[in-house]
């Protein structure tokens, strides 16, 4: 039986991980801050044990707050990473590292191959970056997928709060001019769990559902699912609002390697939002 340790596994995405591989049978463990600080080298290296896959989840996510706070975000986001690594290598144990497509500049008008040189506009962009090359530099064949626009029931995000601002307000403004691929947290456990059991090279992986989307086609997705009615949700650009770490225009990432491997992408990010919806907005 293969024994599982997700660190940050507390978070939307760990509850999830957690759910399917006990799904396959096999052992985890989820550890959270208060369990494990992925910052002390030493508690690491103790926790991966006799581990035989890693999951490192943990990570400083708050975008705008890493504008002021980097020295803070790169301590988790790249030193702790390094340090999983590290552990991980040492022992022999397989290692996925959970990155983001804030790696990448935001800029382009096609999907961002796996292998496009990543150039970070932000803070936590950079934070992210520093850890994949730590994990790439220091654990090759560790699996580094990138995803975006998560939801899930465990967390706050996007859709919940859609759900809630529905009952608040008559007329909701949401930006149209950001295109990116929402993710269900139960769709990115399972990819993470089946390159896993393929037994997938190191190397970068995108982890995203099929299809794009912008943020206001999200909500408007929302509203139609719920059976609300879509047009109270209106169109307006990024503009509007101004925040202190600039919003990817284009996060759309590419799957190709997935496929080329013999590994099904994840479905349509419209089909996984309703099977997820009535949990989300419970």
């Amino acid at each position: 039986m293969t024994r599982w340790l997700l660190t940050g596994g507390r978070g939307m995405l760990g509850q999830d991980l957690s759910r399917a591989v006990e799904g396959i049978g096999d052992q985890v463990v989820a550890t959270g801050s208060a369990d494990l600080d992925i910052t002390d080298r030493h508690a690491v290296r103790e926790a991966v044990g006799d581990f035989d896959v890693v999951v490192n989840c943990a990570a400083w996510t708050a975008v705008d707050e890493a504008e002021t706070h980097e020295p803070q975000a790169f301590s988790i986001n790249a030193t702790g990473a390094a340090h999983v690594a590290r552990a991980c290598a040492e022992r022999g144990v397989r290692l996925v590292q959970i990155s983001t497509d804030y790696v990448f500049d935001g800029t382009a008008t096609t999907p961002y191959a796996e292998d496009t040189t990543q150039r970070p506009q932000t803070a936590y962009g950079r934070t992210k970056c520093a850890g994949e090359w730590a994990v790439r530099s220091l654990h090759p064949d560790a699996l580094v997928v990138r995803t975006a626009w998560l939801y899930g029931a465990g967390g706050g995000n996007f859709v919940a709060t859609m759900g809630r601002l529905a009952g608040e307000r008559d007329v909701l403004s949401v930006v149209d001019d950001q295109h990116g691929q929402p993710t269900w947290t139960v769709d990115l456990a399972d990819l993470v769990v089946r390159l896993v059991g393929a037994g997938a090279p190191g190397g970068y992986w995108h982890g995203v559902s099929a299809g794009e989307t912008t943020w206001w086609g999200l909500a408007r997705a929302v509203f139609e699912g719920a059976g609300w009615d879509p047009e109270r949700v209106q169109p307006v650009g990024s503009e509007q609002f101004a925040r202190p770490a600039a919003r990817p225009a284009y996060s759309v990432l590419g799957t190709e390697r997935l496929t080329a491997h013999g590994v099904t992408p994840v479905r349509d990010w419209a089909d996984a939002l309703r099977e997820a919806l009535p949990a989300l907005l419970a």
